[in-house]
């Protein structure tokens, strides 16, 4: 019985480890493959060496050169996200993010812009929110986000992907283009080429532009040219690196051209360290709980839950032993007394008589006074009994 109650309870435990295995990869591997609610503020800094680019300070315009800095930080909204209904509720976040450019010699600020936007939990795409908006000239500006913006999907493919563009307000491809380690972490690598497409401007923007570098010219418009790359990656969708070689070209109807950007911006080392970190961070949490626990628990369940089987098995075949030893053993013991067990009966305590079960000693003499020593033959019939 003891046999069985044990390979009850190994049994029984390794069920609720194969259980706690299934949990592992059903329910919690796919809640860790999407966006967090709680995620900590993340910032990105790129640099640009010897840029060209258009400032404006104190109603002055003017295109200086030197090296930029530009710093992206990326805060969740919490409160937002909490307020999301319909589709969206549980499968989206609400981020805020702000930008800024700044000049690295005198800190002066050169751009900036604000965002806030809904972000798919497993893909990173932005979802069409009607709390969106991005605000690059003072003013929020009612726009649509789609594509991936800041993010690429848990388990990106070596696919394209459309990115979305601030300045083109638009998504435009992203093609693959292999893979490339980074600081030691595989990465894919996209490019998103954008040529010469022309920027849906303010025309009163236009017109300051035209009248401070093409003042006879009636008309104009900005071209923008940019190159963008970033490499991801594939596990968590992470951003590990991204590079932009950004042109815009004011283009007047009469006149030269005047250049208005000319830019190369590159994560920094201590941007793309951080960014790997938190990828092989993410990477080993991932794969700890999606891989190795749950290989680990299934081993073990199935271990306890044959052991179990065998335990209890054992048990039955001792039941079994007992019982056939009992069925077809040596009979136990009478513990009636037995003449043999009992005290000696002396020979004046005997009582004698015909009933009794006593048996008289035998007689060693089988001599009688009336009788001779040896008795005669029995006389055959006719003949006379001599003595």
């Amino acid at each position: 019985m003891k046999h069985r109650a044990i390979g009850a309870v190994l049994f029984g435990g390794g069920g609720l480890l194969l259980a706690l295995a299934a949990g592992l990869v059903f329910v919690v591997t796919p809640a860790m493959t999407k966006l967090p609610y709680d995620l900590d503020p993340s910032t990105s800094v790129a640099e640009a060496s010897n840029a060209t680019f258009l400032q404006i300070s104190d109603g002055n315009i003017a295109i200086n050169s030197g090296n930029l800095k530009s710093t992206i930080l990326v805060t969740p909204n919490r409160d937002a996200t909490s307020k999301l209904t319909g589709d969206l509720d549980g499968d989206a976040v609400v981020w805020k993010v702000g930008q800024t450019v700044d000049r690295t010699d005198d800190k002066q600020l050169v751009s900036a812009y604000g965002a806030e936007l809904a972000l798919d939990r497993v893909s990173g795409a932005a979802v069409d929110w009607n709390g969106q908006f991005l605000d690059d000239t003072g003013q929020r500006e009612q726009v649509k986000f789609a594509g991936q913006i800041y993010k690429f999907p848990f388990h990106t493919e070596k696919r394209d992907y459309e990115i979305f563009d601030r300045d083109l307000r638009s998504v435009r491809p992203a093609k693959f283009g292999g893979t490339e380690s980074i600081n030691g972490l595989e990465a894919y690598r996209f490019e998103q080429v954008i040529a010469d497409e022309e920027l849906k401007l303010d025309p009163s923007r236009v017109g300051l532009l035209l009248s401070k570098f093409s003042p006879g010219a009636t008309e104009g418009k900005v071209v923008y040219n940019n190159t963008r790359t970033v490499w991801v990656d594939p596990v968590t969708g992470a951003y590990l690196k991204v590079r932009e070689v950004q042109r815009k070209v004011l283009t007047p109807s009469s006149g030269d051209p005047t250049t208005l950007l000319d830019a190369d911006f590159q994560y920094n080392e201590p941007t793309i360290a951080a960014s790997v970190k938190r990828a092989k961070d993410s990477r080993g949490q991932l794969t700890a709980l999606s891989v190795y626990a749950p290989i680990g628990l299934a081993v073990l369940g199935l271990a306890l839950m044959i052991g179990g089987l065998l335990v209890a098995r054992r048990g039955a075949l001792a039941s079994d032993g007992e019982a056939r030893h009992r069925a077809f053993g040596l009979p136990m013991a009478d513990p009636t007394e037995t003449r043999v067990d009992g005290p000696a009966i002396r020979d004046e305590e005997r009582e004698g008589g015909p009933l009794t079960d006593e048996i008289p000693p035998a007689s060693t003499n089988w001599r009688s006074d009336d009788e001779p020593t040896v008795p005669t033959q029995r006389p055959a019939p006719g003949e006379v009994d001599q003595r």
